[in-house]
């Protein structure tokens, strides 16, 4: 069987984390009384407000947006949470926006062994299953984590969108070479 590169893998966004900065100083007690949908946890010195995405407050102004399945709709969420706080009466000015991690899933069309995997791929992928049921694939240049499970599933982390896509093409390959057969 031949490595094709026609092979069409859909890669899953489950989750992007973006952060950004309001500029202004905000009240967490004021915030907790007065908004929506809102979990105010001193312990902590934050607040977690729920719209579409979910973010944790400081009271330094820094926000981080979890829980959106595209950069476009972290950004959309992130812009619709300062709106809210401008009308609780903040002087909010939407700035810095980053998105900071993107969490991927993917699944390859066979299974893998795991073994052989890393073996070839000694120096930057690590196998302990005492310790977790897939090998950790480590690509250093594109900043991206993949976790390779026996099944052929890929749990890709990286920085943006674009680069999780890159590392899937990356380590397809390598994969590729290390595929159970199938039973018969």
């Amino acid at each position: 069987m031949e490595s094709s590169n026609d092979v069409a893998l859909d890669i899953i966004i489950t989750n992007v984390v973006a952060v950004f900065r309001t500029r202004c100083h905000l009240n967490l007690r004021t915030i907790a009384l007065e908004g929506v949908n809102v979990i105010y946890k001193p312990e902590y010195g934050k607040v977690l407000m729920k719209p579409r995405i979910t973010a944790s407050i400081w009271s330094s102004g820094k926000i981080i947006c979890t829980g959106a399945t595209s950069e476009e709709e972290a950004k959309q969420g992130a812009r619709r949470l300062a709106r809210t706080l401008q009308k609780l009466g903040f002087k909010v000015r939407f700035a810095d926006f980053k998105v900071v991690n993107v969490l991927a899933v993917c699944s390859m069309p066979f299974a893998i062994r795991l073994i052989d995997f890393t073996k070839n791929n000694r120096p930057i992928a690590s196998y302990e299953p005492e310790l977790h049921p897939a090998a950790t694939y480590r690509i250093k240049t594109l900043k991206a984590t993949v976790q390779v499970f026996s099944t052929g599933s890929l749990t890709v982390t990286g920085p943006n969108v674009q680069t999780v896509a890159t590392a899937v093409e990356h380590i397809y390959p390598l994969l590729f070479e290390c595929q159970k057969p199938l039973c018969k």
